[in-house]
């Protein structure tokens, strides 16, 4: 019998994964899929997670092949948030394919011992574990969904995830350009939609944005990606050979518990939300990193099981603030009225002029402004050896401060 099965290999799977045997759980990884998915709906890593890298000493893998971005945006208004006054080694974000992510995770994963087995769709769960379509039963003590926000774990678990259904739908496509803009990045807005462009690595490109007629699902095709941008930027910027084309709804919804007995909702098993600020992906991996110390220490007997109770206690407020900015986010990016404009506009000017405004955004967006109960997140100290508190945090262990015992996840404990 296993100490915990993880349900879903995507990056919170994958790095919850190896926290649990950075802190001697042993641990089997479940995913559907026969392989990797080749399209990347996670692009951005922020500073918080590159700083979670940074304690675990792979973020040098990240930056070698990352794109950096040294801003943010909130709700894609022109005035961009600048990270630069973040406190933070990585006041940036990088953009990196999200199957590349999760070879990098799976990586580590399975280097530190981590058993990470594909095509395996789980069923439902039994007292004792998880079924397989074939009858097999993979024993564990503890249950982790991270099957995203269908998920079936949270489902057989009777977890509620109440919330909205989507009212409006974005569109994306990785596509080559002839004619891209300078830099590779563009920003554009206005009464016939929105829509941003990012380089990827490949000689990809990503369009994602929306308008006035992005009111249904389904199927997006070349032709009417190219349209839409035509309209919102006045060109097409010369797009071509599609890699990915795809509509995405704003439906918000968030599990009301994250533990119920042996069971626990990490990522988008726990909340769901229109993809705002690149957002998602990072709060799945620090979902992952607030628990992946606890349940291990619970399994490995230094810690009573009541220490996972504050997994929901200190995670659940995150999601809700996430759901809450998003939703925030997606009424800015999707009022194409005068009036919605003008309030654009006046929102974006603030952001240059009030610091404090654009400061308090930043810090939320980057992920570098959660705190808890038992306090901040701390910065990356020095110590009188030369070594600062990231490298000593690489044990998984607390680290003494001056500034006060420091958590295995970088927070005061």
């Amino acid at each position: 019998m296993e100490d915990v099965v993880i349900v879903g290999a995507g990056p919170t799977g994958l790095w919850l994964a190896g926290e649990l045997r950075l802190g001697g759980a042993s641990v089997t990884v479940l995913e559907t899929r026969p392989e990797r998915d080749p399209n990347s709906k996670a692009l951005t890593i922020h500073p918080r997670t590159l700083e979670i890298f940074d304690c675990r000493d792979i973020v040098e893998l990240f930056l070698g092949e990352g794109i950096r971005i040294p801003s943010g945006h909130f709700a894609a208004l022109p005035d961009r948030l600048d990270f630069a006054a973040l406190d933070t080694p990585y006041p940036f974000t990088l953009v990196l394919v999200q199957a590349r992510t999760e070879e990098i995770l799976e990586a580590r994963a399975r280097r530190m011992g981590a058993t990470v087995r594909r095509n395996c769709a789980v069923t439902g769960l039994t007292s004792g574990g998880v079924e397989l379509p074939d009858g097999e039963i993979v024993e564990a003590r503890y249950v982790v969904g991270c099957d995203g926000t269908r998920s079936t774990v949270r489902t057989a678990a009777g977890i509620d995830f109440p919330g909205t259904d989507s009212t409006t739908w974005g569109w994306l496509g990785d596509v080559k350009l002839d004619a891209p803009p300078e830099r590779g990045f563009a920003n554009k807005a206005g009464a016939e939609g929105g829509l941003m462009i990012v380089p990827m690595p490949g000689g990809i490109h990503r369009i994602v944005g929306g308008d006035p007629n992005s009111d249904r699902p389904g199927t997006l095709t070349l032709e009417e990606l190219r349209s839409a941008v035509r309209r919102i930027a006045g060109t097409d910027f010369g797009m071509r050979d599609p890699a990915w084309l795809s509509r995405f709804g704003n439906a918000t919804r968030q599990a009301t518990a994250y533990r119920k007995g042996n069971v626990l909702l990490a990522g988008d098993a726990a909340h769901m939300h229109f993809p705002t600020g690149g957002v998602g992906m990072n709060v799945g991996i620090q979902d992952a990193h607030n628990l992946g110390w606890k349940l291990a220490a619970v399994v490995t007997g230094r810690a009573d099981e009541t220490l996972l109770d504050t997994y929901h206690e200190e995670r659940h407020p995150v999601g809700a603030d996430l759901l809450e900015h998003t939703r925030a986010q997606t009424a800015l990016m999707t009022t194409y009225s005068p009036e919605g404009q003008a309030l654009r506009a006046v929102l974006s000017g603030l952001i240059t002029t009030a610091p404090d405004m654009s400061r308090q955004l930043a810090g939320r967006l980057s992920g570098l402004d959660v705190t808890y109960a038992s306090g901040p997140r701390v910065p990356n100290l020095p110590f009188s050896d030369g070594s600062t508190l990231f490298q000593r945090l690489r044990s998984g262990e607390h680290v003494k401060t001056e500034a006060g015992l420091v958590r295995p996840d970088g927070h005061l404990a």
